[in-house]
């Protein structure tokens, strides 16, 4: 990076590039792409938030588990992330039908095709407020739809390949 710029590619990170969500062991797991993320510093810790639908298999694991994991992949598995995306945990292996392969790392689930993993223990959560949100976001994203919960982990670790 050029000397006096400022990188602001974690603007796009999740947006463009996306990313793997993952909760449990190595035994108990599920994932689920997300493209929604920030990344900064939070009471003086280096910090993940990601936003999980109540309705999304991925948010019980979340929700019951102290760590979960975020994993940036090359863009060769795009077609992978697609299928973590729109296929369920509760009906499908998506692990088998995305040719991803889990992997146990301590106490959580990372995948050997990531290029990034963070691994990330639980700090903060809540619920969104549509009493708090602008009116044309509700009619656009949450009418007929479950709400988010934010989940805010401190970054324990990173792991890169």
């Amino acid at each position: 990076m050029e000397e006096n710029k400022i990188d602001l590619s974690a603007l796009t990170l999740f947006d463009k590039n996306w990313a793997l969500l993952t909760s449990g062991d190595i035994n108990n797991h599920n994932s689920m792409t997300i493209s929604w993320g920030q990344m900064g510093t939070l009471w003086r810790k280096p910090v993940v938030t990601t936003f999980v639908r109540f309705n999304r298999h991925t948010f019980s694991f979340i929700d019951k588990n102290e760590y979960f994991v975020v994993s940036f992949f090359p863009q060769e598995f795009h077609d992978a992330l697609v299928i973590m995306g729109t296929k369920s945990g509760k009906d499908v292996d998506k692990d088998k039908i995305s040719n991803l392969t889990p992997i146990k790392h301590g106490e959580v689930t990372i995948y050997k095709e990531a290029k990034v993993s963070l691994v990330c223990k639980k700090i903060y959560f809540d619920d969104f407020k549509f009493e708090n949100m602008p009116k044309e976001v509700i009619k656009l994203l949450y009418e007929g739809q479950e709400n988010h919960r934010m989940f805010i982990g401190e970054v324990v670790e990173i792991v890169e390949k």
